[in-house]
């Protein structure tokens, strides 16, 4: 685990929590891309906020599972794993 989520790791996540199979470079390509452009919705996002959340023990902000772009969520979790928010 790193200090900081990658496009890799979430294209992990999306596969282990929603079945999605999505190539990390492409994702990070277009991190404007809507998650909903590789099929994930809002059940999915939650469940992969969940995880994150046991992972890093600790809360992530209310808006996470609100992001619309792979790119608008590693920033957030990433920002607020630096900061501590």
């Amino acid at each position: 685990m790193t200090d900081q989520l990658t496009y890799e790791e979430l294209a992990v996540l999306m596969k282990n929590g929603a079945g999605l199979t999505v190539d990390p470079l492409a994702m990070e390509s277009r991190p404007g891309s809507a998650f909903d452009e590789y099929g994930l919705d809002s059940l999915g996002l939650l469940g992969i906020v969940a995880v994150l959340e046991n992972r890093f023990g600790r809360p992530l902000p209310a808006e996470a599972d609100r992001c619309k772009t792979p790119g608008e969520f590693l920033d957030l979790v990433n920002n607020t794993l630096v900061t501590g928010a």
